[in-house]
């Protein structure tokens, strides 16, 4: 019996197996508004198996945006275009869901094969906010630093926008409090330098994240579960780490949160992670076992009896795999072959399942 491909129920959503496809920005939409790149790229890893199909960052408000071509869920409208996809992903036996995001002082950048700069007013860029005034690295703007009338105004985007991922057919949302975006920001006491209660002690930098987690949690319906994806690392000296992550992770477990997908670093540009194989599941093997909460491992996550070792021996919950999905959609299909594990494909492909 594999572990890998068995299901995992979360709330009333059973996902078919524990291979999580990783949100991953396709740097593809416009407007905000995804395109058929997006139903190609995330309908495949569907069809191909995989048991959660997560959409990439996708942008509260405009400015919100990592770079001008981000996916986005801030107007009525992205409601119709989502439709579409999220339909196909559940019509393909894959739990369909959408991270919600707000990139803060790492807004307004291109593309990464345009060198991930930052853009200028006259070149679809725009002012990035974060806590405070200090810039993500040299050569990018100050942004502006959020009042308290402006906390209260993402706050309202992150709930308007969950509303508008149930109306699109989405089965979960996860948070994204990762990677140096707005929510890290606050976390990580190497970007969050306020002196109001969002900056300084732990409670303090925990505050807003928490307030933004349980604003998700009022507005997505009790039945469906909610995720978070956390740094739990900075790399850095005195930056954010483990342990304040397990706290973190027993805080959002309070306000309701089922998952914790647990990747590491992104806050400040000159970190030194020591990538690797599974370099991260002991982030989620920890906070699992410390917290007593769901955990999804990530990171160079590549061979099935390496992803079946960490499911099976309690290390994490689910696997969320992104690089890999991106080499082969069909994982899934060779992963089960590997393991000796029978599993459906699609009925058009059946003739060549032998």
């Amino acid at each position: 019996m594999s572990v890998l491909f068995s299901p995992i129920t979360l709330r009333s959503i059973t996902c078919r197996n524990r291979i999580f496809v990783s949100p991953m920005c396709q740097y593809s939409s416009r407007e905000g508004f995804p395109t058929d790149w997006h139903l190609v790229h995330l309908g495949s890893r569907a069809a191909g198996g995989a048991g959660l199909v997560m959409v990439e960052a996708t942008a509260v408000s405009e400015e919100g945006r990592i770079s001008p071509d981000d996916s986005g869920i801030w107007l009525e409208e992205h409601v119709e275009a989502f439709s579409p996809i999220a339909g196909f992903l559940r019509s393909q036996g894959a739990v369909a869901g959408i991270q919600l995001a707000h990139a803060g002082r790492k807004a307004s950048t291109d593309a990464p094969w345009n060198g991930s700069r930052p853009l200028g007013a006259g070149e679809r860029g725009w002012t990035p906010v974060a806590p405070t005034v200090e810039p993500f690295a040299p050569g990018h703007p100050p942004p502006h630093p959020l009042t308290e009338e402006d906390l209260d105004v993402v706050e309202e985007e992150f709930r308007a926008a969950a509303r508008r991922a149930l109306k699109a057919g989405f089965q979960t949302v996860e948070v994204h409090m990762a990677h140096g975006y707005l929510l890290h920001e606050f976390l990580s006491p190497l970007s969050n330098r306020r002196t109001d209660g969002y900056g300084g002690s732990l409670e303090n930098r925990m505050r807003y994240p928490l307030r933004i987690a349980r604003a998700v949690r009022e507005e997505w319906p009790p039945d469906l579960p909610l995720f978070v994806r956390i740094s739990a690392v900075d790399w850095m000296p005195g930056g954010w780490d483990l342990s304040q992550s397990v706290e973190l992770a027993r805080c959002l477990r309070q306000v309701g949160v089922d998952l914790i997908d647990c990747s590491s670093g992104g806050v400040v540009p000159d970190e030194t992670i020591p990538a690797g194989p599974g370099f991260q599941v002991p982030f989620a093997a920890a906070i699992r076992r410390d917290v007593e909460i769901a955990t999804a491992a990530v990171g160079f996550i590549t061979d099935p009896a390496q992803a079946e070792h960490i499911v099976a021996t309690g290390l994490a919950d689910a696997v969320f795999l992104g690089r890999q999905m991106l080499r082969d959609p069909y994982w899934p299909f060779h992963a089960a072959r590997s393991l000796g594990v029978d599993i459906p494909w699609p009925e058009q492909y059946q003739r060549a399942k032998q």
